[in-house]
């Protein structure tokens, strides 16, 4: 696992992961502030759109929006992490495993369901959380630790290990690797509560987990067969 991250942080300075960095980071910087302007927006209407009570029920449903926004980061990285997965993992094995066949695995359309349908399982278990977080903040920063260690891990790596094999194939290797799969989740899941640093979640996530999708626990892969 170290390996992973001593790996990707020595090729940060390569366009190829620097260019889906700075979308990611703006992407989610206009999608936050749209978000936190649309909800200030709306409760000041609700609250009669003028006067001080509207302008404070402003500033409140903006900050509950952008509070929201972070609560639910994970998810929503996970739902857009396909964009950030094929040029980020091209890029590392073209630099560190350079003998590697052309990916061919699964379809675009079987790669795309199963990044929603980790999104949305995900999100789900996020809001069910939300409850907890408020009358409980640091069990809820725990509980969203640990729902982001397993999210985080299991859709990162079995999204990068679908570029190469089947979804089922994804699926067996990542229960193979689950110690080296949920030891990276761990640390991107506490990376992803820091504001700012959250935006890098995405493409470090995406070169650790094809470092260890080629290296393994130890050494060159032997589950990977190209």
């Amino acid at each position: 696992m170290p390996t992973a991250f001593l790996l990707t942080f020595r090729q940060l300075g390569d366009p190829a992961l620097l260019a889906p960095l700075l979308k990611g980071f703006l992407g989610a910087l206009l999608a936050f502030l749209a978000l936190a302007g649309l909800a200030s927006w709306g409760v000041g209407e609700l609250a009669g759109g003028t006067g001080w009570l509207a302008a404070v029920a402003a500033a409140a449903g903006g900050i509950a929006a952008l509070v929201l926004a972070v609560w639910l980061f994970v998810p929503l990285m996970l739902a857009i992490a396909g964009l950030f997965l094929d040029p980020v993992a091209a890029a590392v094995e073209r630099r560190f495993y350079p003998g590697l066949p052309p990916a061919r695995g699964a379809s675009l359309a079987a790669q795309t369901r199963f990044n929603l349908g980790l999104a949305l399982r995900m999100a789900l278990l996020t809001l069910l959380a939300l409850p907890v977080a408020l009358a409980l903040p640091p069990v809820g920063a725990v509980l969203l630790w640990l729902l982001s260690t397993v999210s985080l891990g299991h859709g990162l790596f079995e999204g990068v290990a679908q570029r190469r094999m089947s979804v089922p194939q994804a699926r067996a290797l990542r229960r193979r690797r689950q110690g080296g799969v949920l030891a990276i989740g761990a640390v991107l899941a506490a990376m992803a509560l820091v504001p700012g640093l959250n935006l890098l979640v995405p493409v470090l996530g995406t070169a650790a987990m094809t470092h260890l999708l080629h290296r393994g626990e130890s050494g060159i892969s032997r589950d990977f067969q190209g």
